[in-house]
């Protein structure tokens, strides 16, 4: 025991504890010095994290003077120096000094914290080195902390495949390591999204995978905690999944969780992100207590469905509760405005930032700018904005231009957008069928083709739509032409029932948003066969009053969306679709968007 042996009760350990500064430190070292209680390994462990925390540079030099250092001081020293971000790199010149050293071998407590290093900038590659190390020096003994740190690593790089692998070798995880599991598919699923950067449904697999987990993880008898509900709601957010995302709600308050403001502010995305609105208001105002995280989720499902109104008021609710906006209240805020064209509101509040605030406007924030001037037809103030921007535009700038150039039909400022986004995306294929629709527009089929061969040149393949729809806690998912649903022949039927009542109520399909010189009959057989068309069919086939709720990873055409207006009032039914870039509420035949998206 430590009380039996007299250094670890030895005065200047005392006296160390109490060490604030460097001239305190100096005493105590001196004393350790003279009594010879710095030769011994336990005082020099407790004396090394005090010193680092007070003067590297004093640190490191008591460790050189150190005669044949164990693996434990090593140790000791790495981990000090990991909580120290300007220090990191000495980290791993310690860890070299150990593999260098003859007599010397990591263990597995010197990984964990270089991995910690390993997941910030300017240290992630090295991880993979780090990897094939523990492999050479631990292997098979390594132990679960070492373990946990490579599932954390792996996850936190993005790498899900490799961090399951290793997740899965792992017998009885604890709850820190299930919470990193799910809190990596949530980060996947969102690349630290937020409300205003594409609403599309790419990353659905990986947040599928993150209800999968949970299910398993319940099965384990871990029990969830606050942690782990953020990172399934979240999930829940990204695919759409109103009903799960409902449960977890549920468990939530079954459970008596805490409904703090970290897990109000998941389910305030949730609901808003699955399309219920009202339930998102509510949870919002029950919330005890709103901090400025809360407001941004609320305001930005506030933008995101077209309520420009509730938008702005709560932007300015918040200020009158003393809670300052940050970067991404500027952006929500402006981004209810550019769906709404209200372009002096949105410029006044870009100003506000720098003049109100002090703060310097970010690239997001000049992108809100751009895209708010150019949807409202401002399209060469739009340019001499980016043009005149303290930094450099990035390609959401310049995609933000072509959309307004495409929506009013300005083939100058959009071959100019799309010379820039070819530089920066030369392999995005949204672009070019951005400007391909343009040319389309206006039947410029030579225009088309020239950029379907610039398309093929670059090997660039269009991204196929597709829709997301959940019936019964079942997620459907519908391609444009697609086959393969067991109901299909049934959606089909639907389908051609669907085109007569639209073209007894007097619809006429959109043949220019076809992108392509073909016949006029098989242009509007395409539309009818676009995804979120599919979606609303198999939806009135089997479902008879609840409101339709569908997810696209592309932007609704125009045809598409004065269809859903129309079937709305036919068949009434509410009908919510969420593209890539909003949410409209269709219903008795008009849109929340108003016709403005």
């Amino acid at each position: 025991m430590k009380s039996s042996n007299p250094i670890f009760t030895h005065p200047s350990l005392v006296f160390l504890r109490k060490c604030r500064t460097l001239c305190g430190l100096k005493q105590v070292h001196a004393q350790m010095i003279t009594t010879g209680l710095a030769l011994h390994t336990y005082p020099l462990s407790r004396l090394l994290p005090l010193s680092c925390s007070i003067s590297v540079t004093y640190c490191l030099l008591i460790f050189n003077q150190i005669r044949n250092p164990t693996v434990f001081l090593f140790n000791t020293l790495i981990s000090s120096l990991t909580n120290q971000k300007q220090y990191t790199h000495i980290a791993f010149s310690l860890y070299d000094r150990i593999v260098c050293h003859k007599n010397l071998k990591p263990n597995v407590f010197t990984y964990p914290s270089l991995f910690k290093v390993c997941l910030s900038h300017p240290w992630v590659q090295h991880g993979l080195a780090l990897h094939a190390h523990v492999l050479k020096f631990l292997e098979p003994t390594y132990d679960q902390f070492v373990q946990a740190s490579l599932v954390n690593y792996y996850a936190h790089c993005g790498k899900l495949g490799v961090a399951r692998y290793l997740f899965n070798q792992i017998d009885k995880p604890d709850l820190a390591l299930w919470n990193t599991m799910l809190t990596a598919y949530g980060r996947c699923s969102s690349n630290q999204r937020n409300y205003f950067d594409d609403l599309s449904v790419d990353d659905s697999s990986s947040s599928a995978e993150a209800l999968y987990l949970f299910q398993e993880m319940q099965n384990s008898q871990v029990r969830p905690n606050e942690v782990t509900l953020v990172s399934l709601i979240s999930a829940c957010a990204n695919t759409g999944a109103l009903s799960q995302g409902t449960w977890a709600h549920a468990y939530v308050l079954k459970k008596k969780l805490t409904l703090n403001h970290f897990v109000g502010t998941a389910l305030v995305e949730m609901y808003s992100k699955c399309g219920s609105l009202d339930l998102a208001r509510q949870v919002f105002e029950q919330l005890p207590q709103r901090d400025t995280f809360c407001y941004n989720a609320m305001i930005g499902g506030l933008a995101i469905h077209g309520d420009w109104s509730g938008a702005l008021g709560l932007y300015e609710k918040m200020k009158l509760e003393d809670l300052v906006p940050d970067s991404v209240t500027f952006v929500a805020t402006m981004y209810a405005c550019s769906h709404a064209g209200l372009v002096e509101e949105g410029c006044k509040i870009f100003h506000s930032i720098r003049e109100v605030y002090g703060f310097e406007p970010t690239v997001e924030h000049y992108g809100c700018i751009v895209d708010l001037l150019g949807r409202a037809g401002r399209l060469y103030e739009a340019e001499e904005t980016i043009r005149k921007m303290p930094m450099k535009p990035n390609a959401i700038l310049w995609r933000s231009l072509l959309g307004g150039a495409r929506i009013h039909g300005n083939l100058e400022i959009g071959e100019l957008a799309l010379k820039h986004l070819v530089e920066l995306e030369p392999k995005t294929s949204g672009n070019y069928v951005l400007l391909s629709n343009m040319y389309a527009s206006i039947n410029k089929w030579e225009d088309v083709n020239r950029v379907r061969k610039l398309m093929k040149d670059y090997d660039i393949v269009k991204m196929p739509g597709s829709s997301l729809l959940e019936v019964g806690g079942v997620m459907h998912e519908f391609i444009m032409g697609d086959q393969t649903h067991p109901l299909s022949k049934d959606i089909y039927l639907k389908l051609e029932e669907i085109d007569k009542r639209l073209h007894e109520h007097g619809h006429k399909p959109r043949m220019h948003d076809v992108l392509f010189d073909i016949e006029e009959e098989e242009k509007e057989t395409a539309l009818s066969f676009h995804s979120e068309m599919l979606a609303i069919g198999f939806a009135l086939l089997v479902t008879d009053s609840d409101p339709i709720r569908i997810m696209k990873n592309l932007r609704v055409c125009g045809n598409c969306h004065a269809s859903t207006k129309l079937i709305s009032k036919i068949y009434k039914r509410e009908i919510i679709v969420r593209d890539r870039s909003r949410f409209h509420h269709f219903k008795d035949g008009t849109c929340s968007c108003f016709d403005y998206w």
